[in-house]
């Protein structure tokens, strides 16, 4: 059984930070590829940032140069830096996790498992 339990969002003023936490059950961190989406109301859920087995990043081009992801093996947790924020980032996000990838020539595709956390909100005023 897979769990996943999102933390660390809240109300900020543009242009400050938060940083998000995905606590996982298991090795799932360390085994799989993970990624951030997010879901703003009236909106499909989108890919923010994911991140492979290996390391390799990508980012939706909305939140390259401010956001970060990355993840500790050891802590099983998978983390998501924002900086700079803008009002367009409110919205309620959610790991994902054990999910599968295709690699192709300068990247990858990364494909969602159905491992949701239960999401943390995060509201940027303007």
């Amino acid at each position: 059984q897979v769990q996943l339990v999102e933390s660390g969002g809240g109300l900020v003023q543009a242009g400050g930070s938060l940083r998000l936490s995905c606590a996982a059950s298991g090795s799932i961190v360390r085994d799989n590829p993970m990624a951030w989406f997010r879901q703003a109301p009236g909106k499909q859920r989108a890919m923010v940032a994911t991140i492979t087995n290996s390391g390799a990043t990508n980012y939706a081009e909305t939140v390259k140069g401010r956001f970060t992801i990355s993840r500790d093996n050891a802590k099983n947790t998978l983390y998501l830096q924002m900086n700079s924020l803008k009002p367009e980032d409110t919205a309620v996000y959610y790991c994902n996790a054990g999910a599968s990838v295709t690699y192709y020539s300068g990247g990858y595709s990364y494909y969602p498992s159905g491992y949701w956390g239960q999401g943390t909100q995060v509201t940027v005023s303007s």
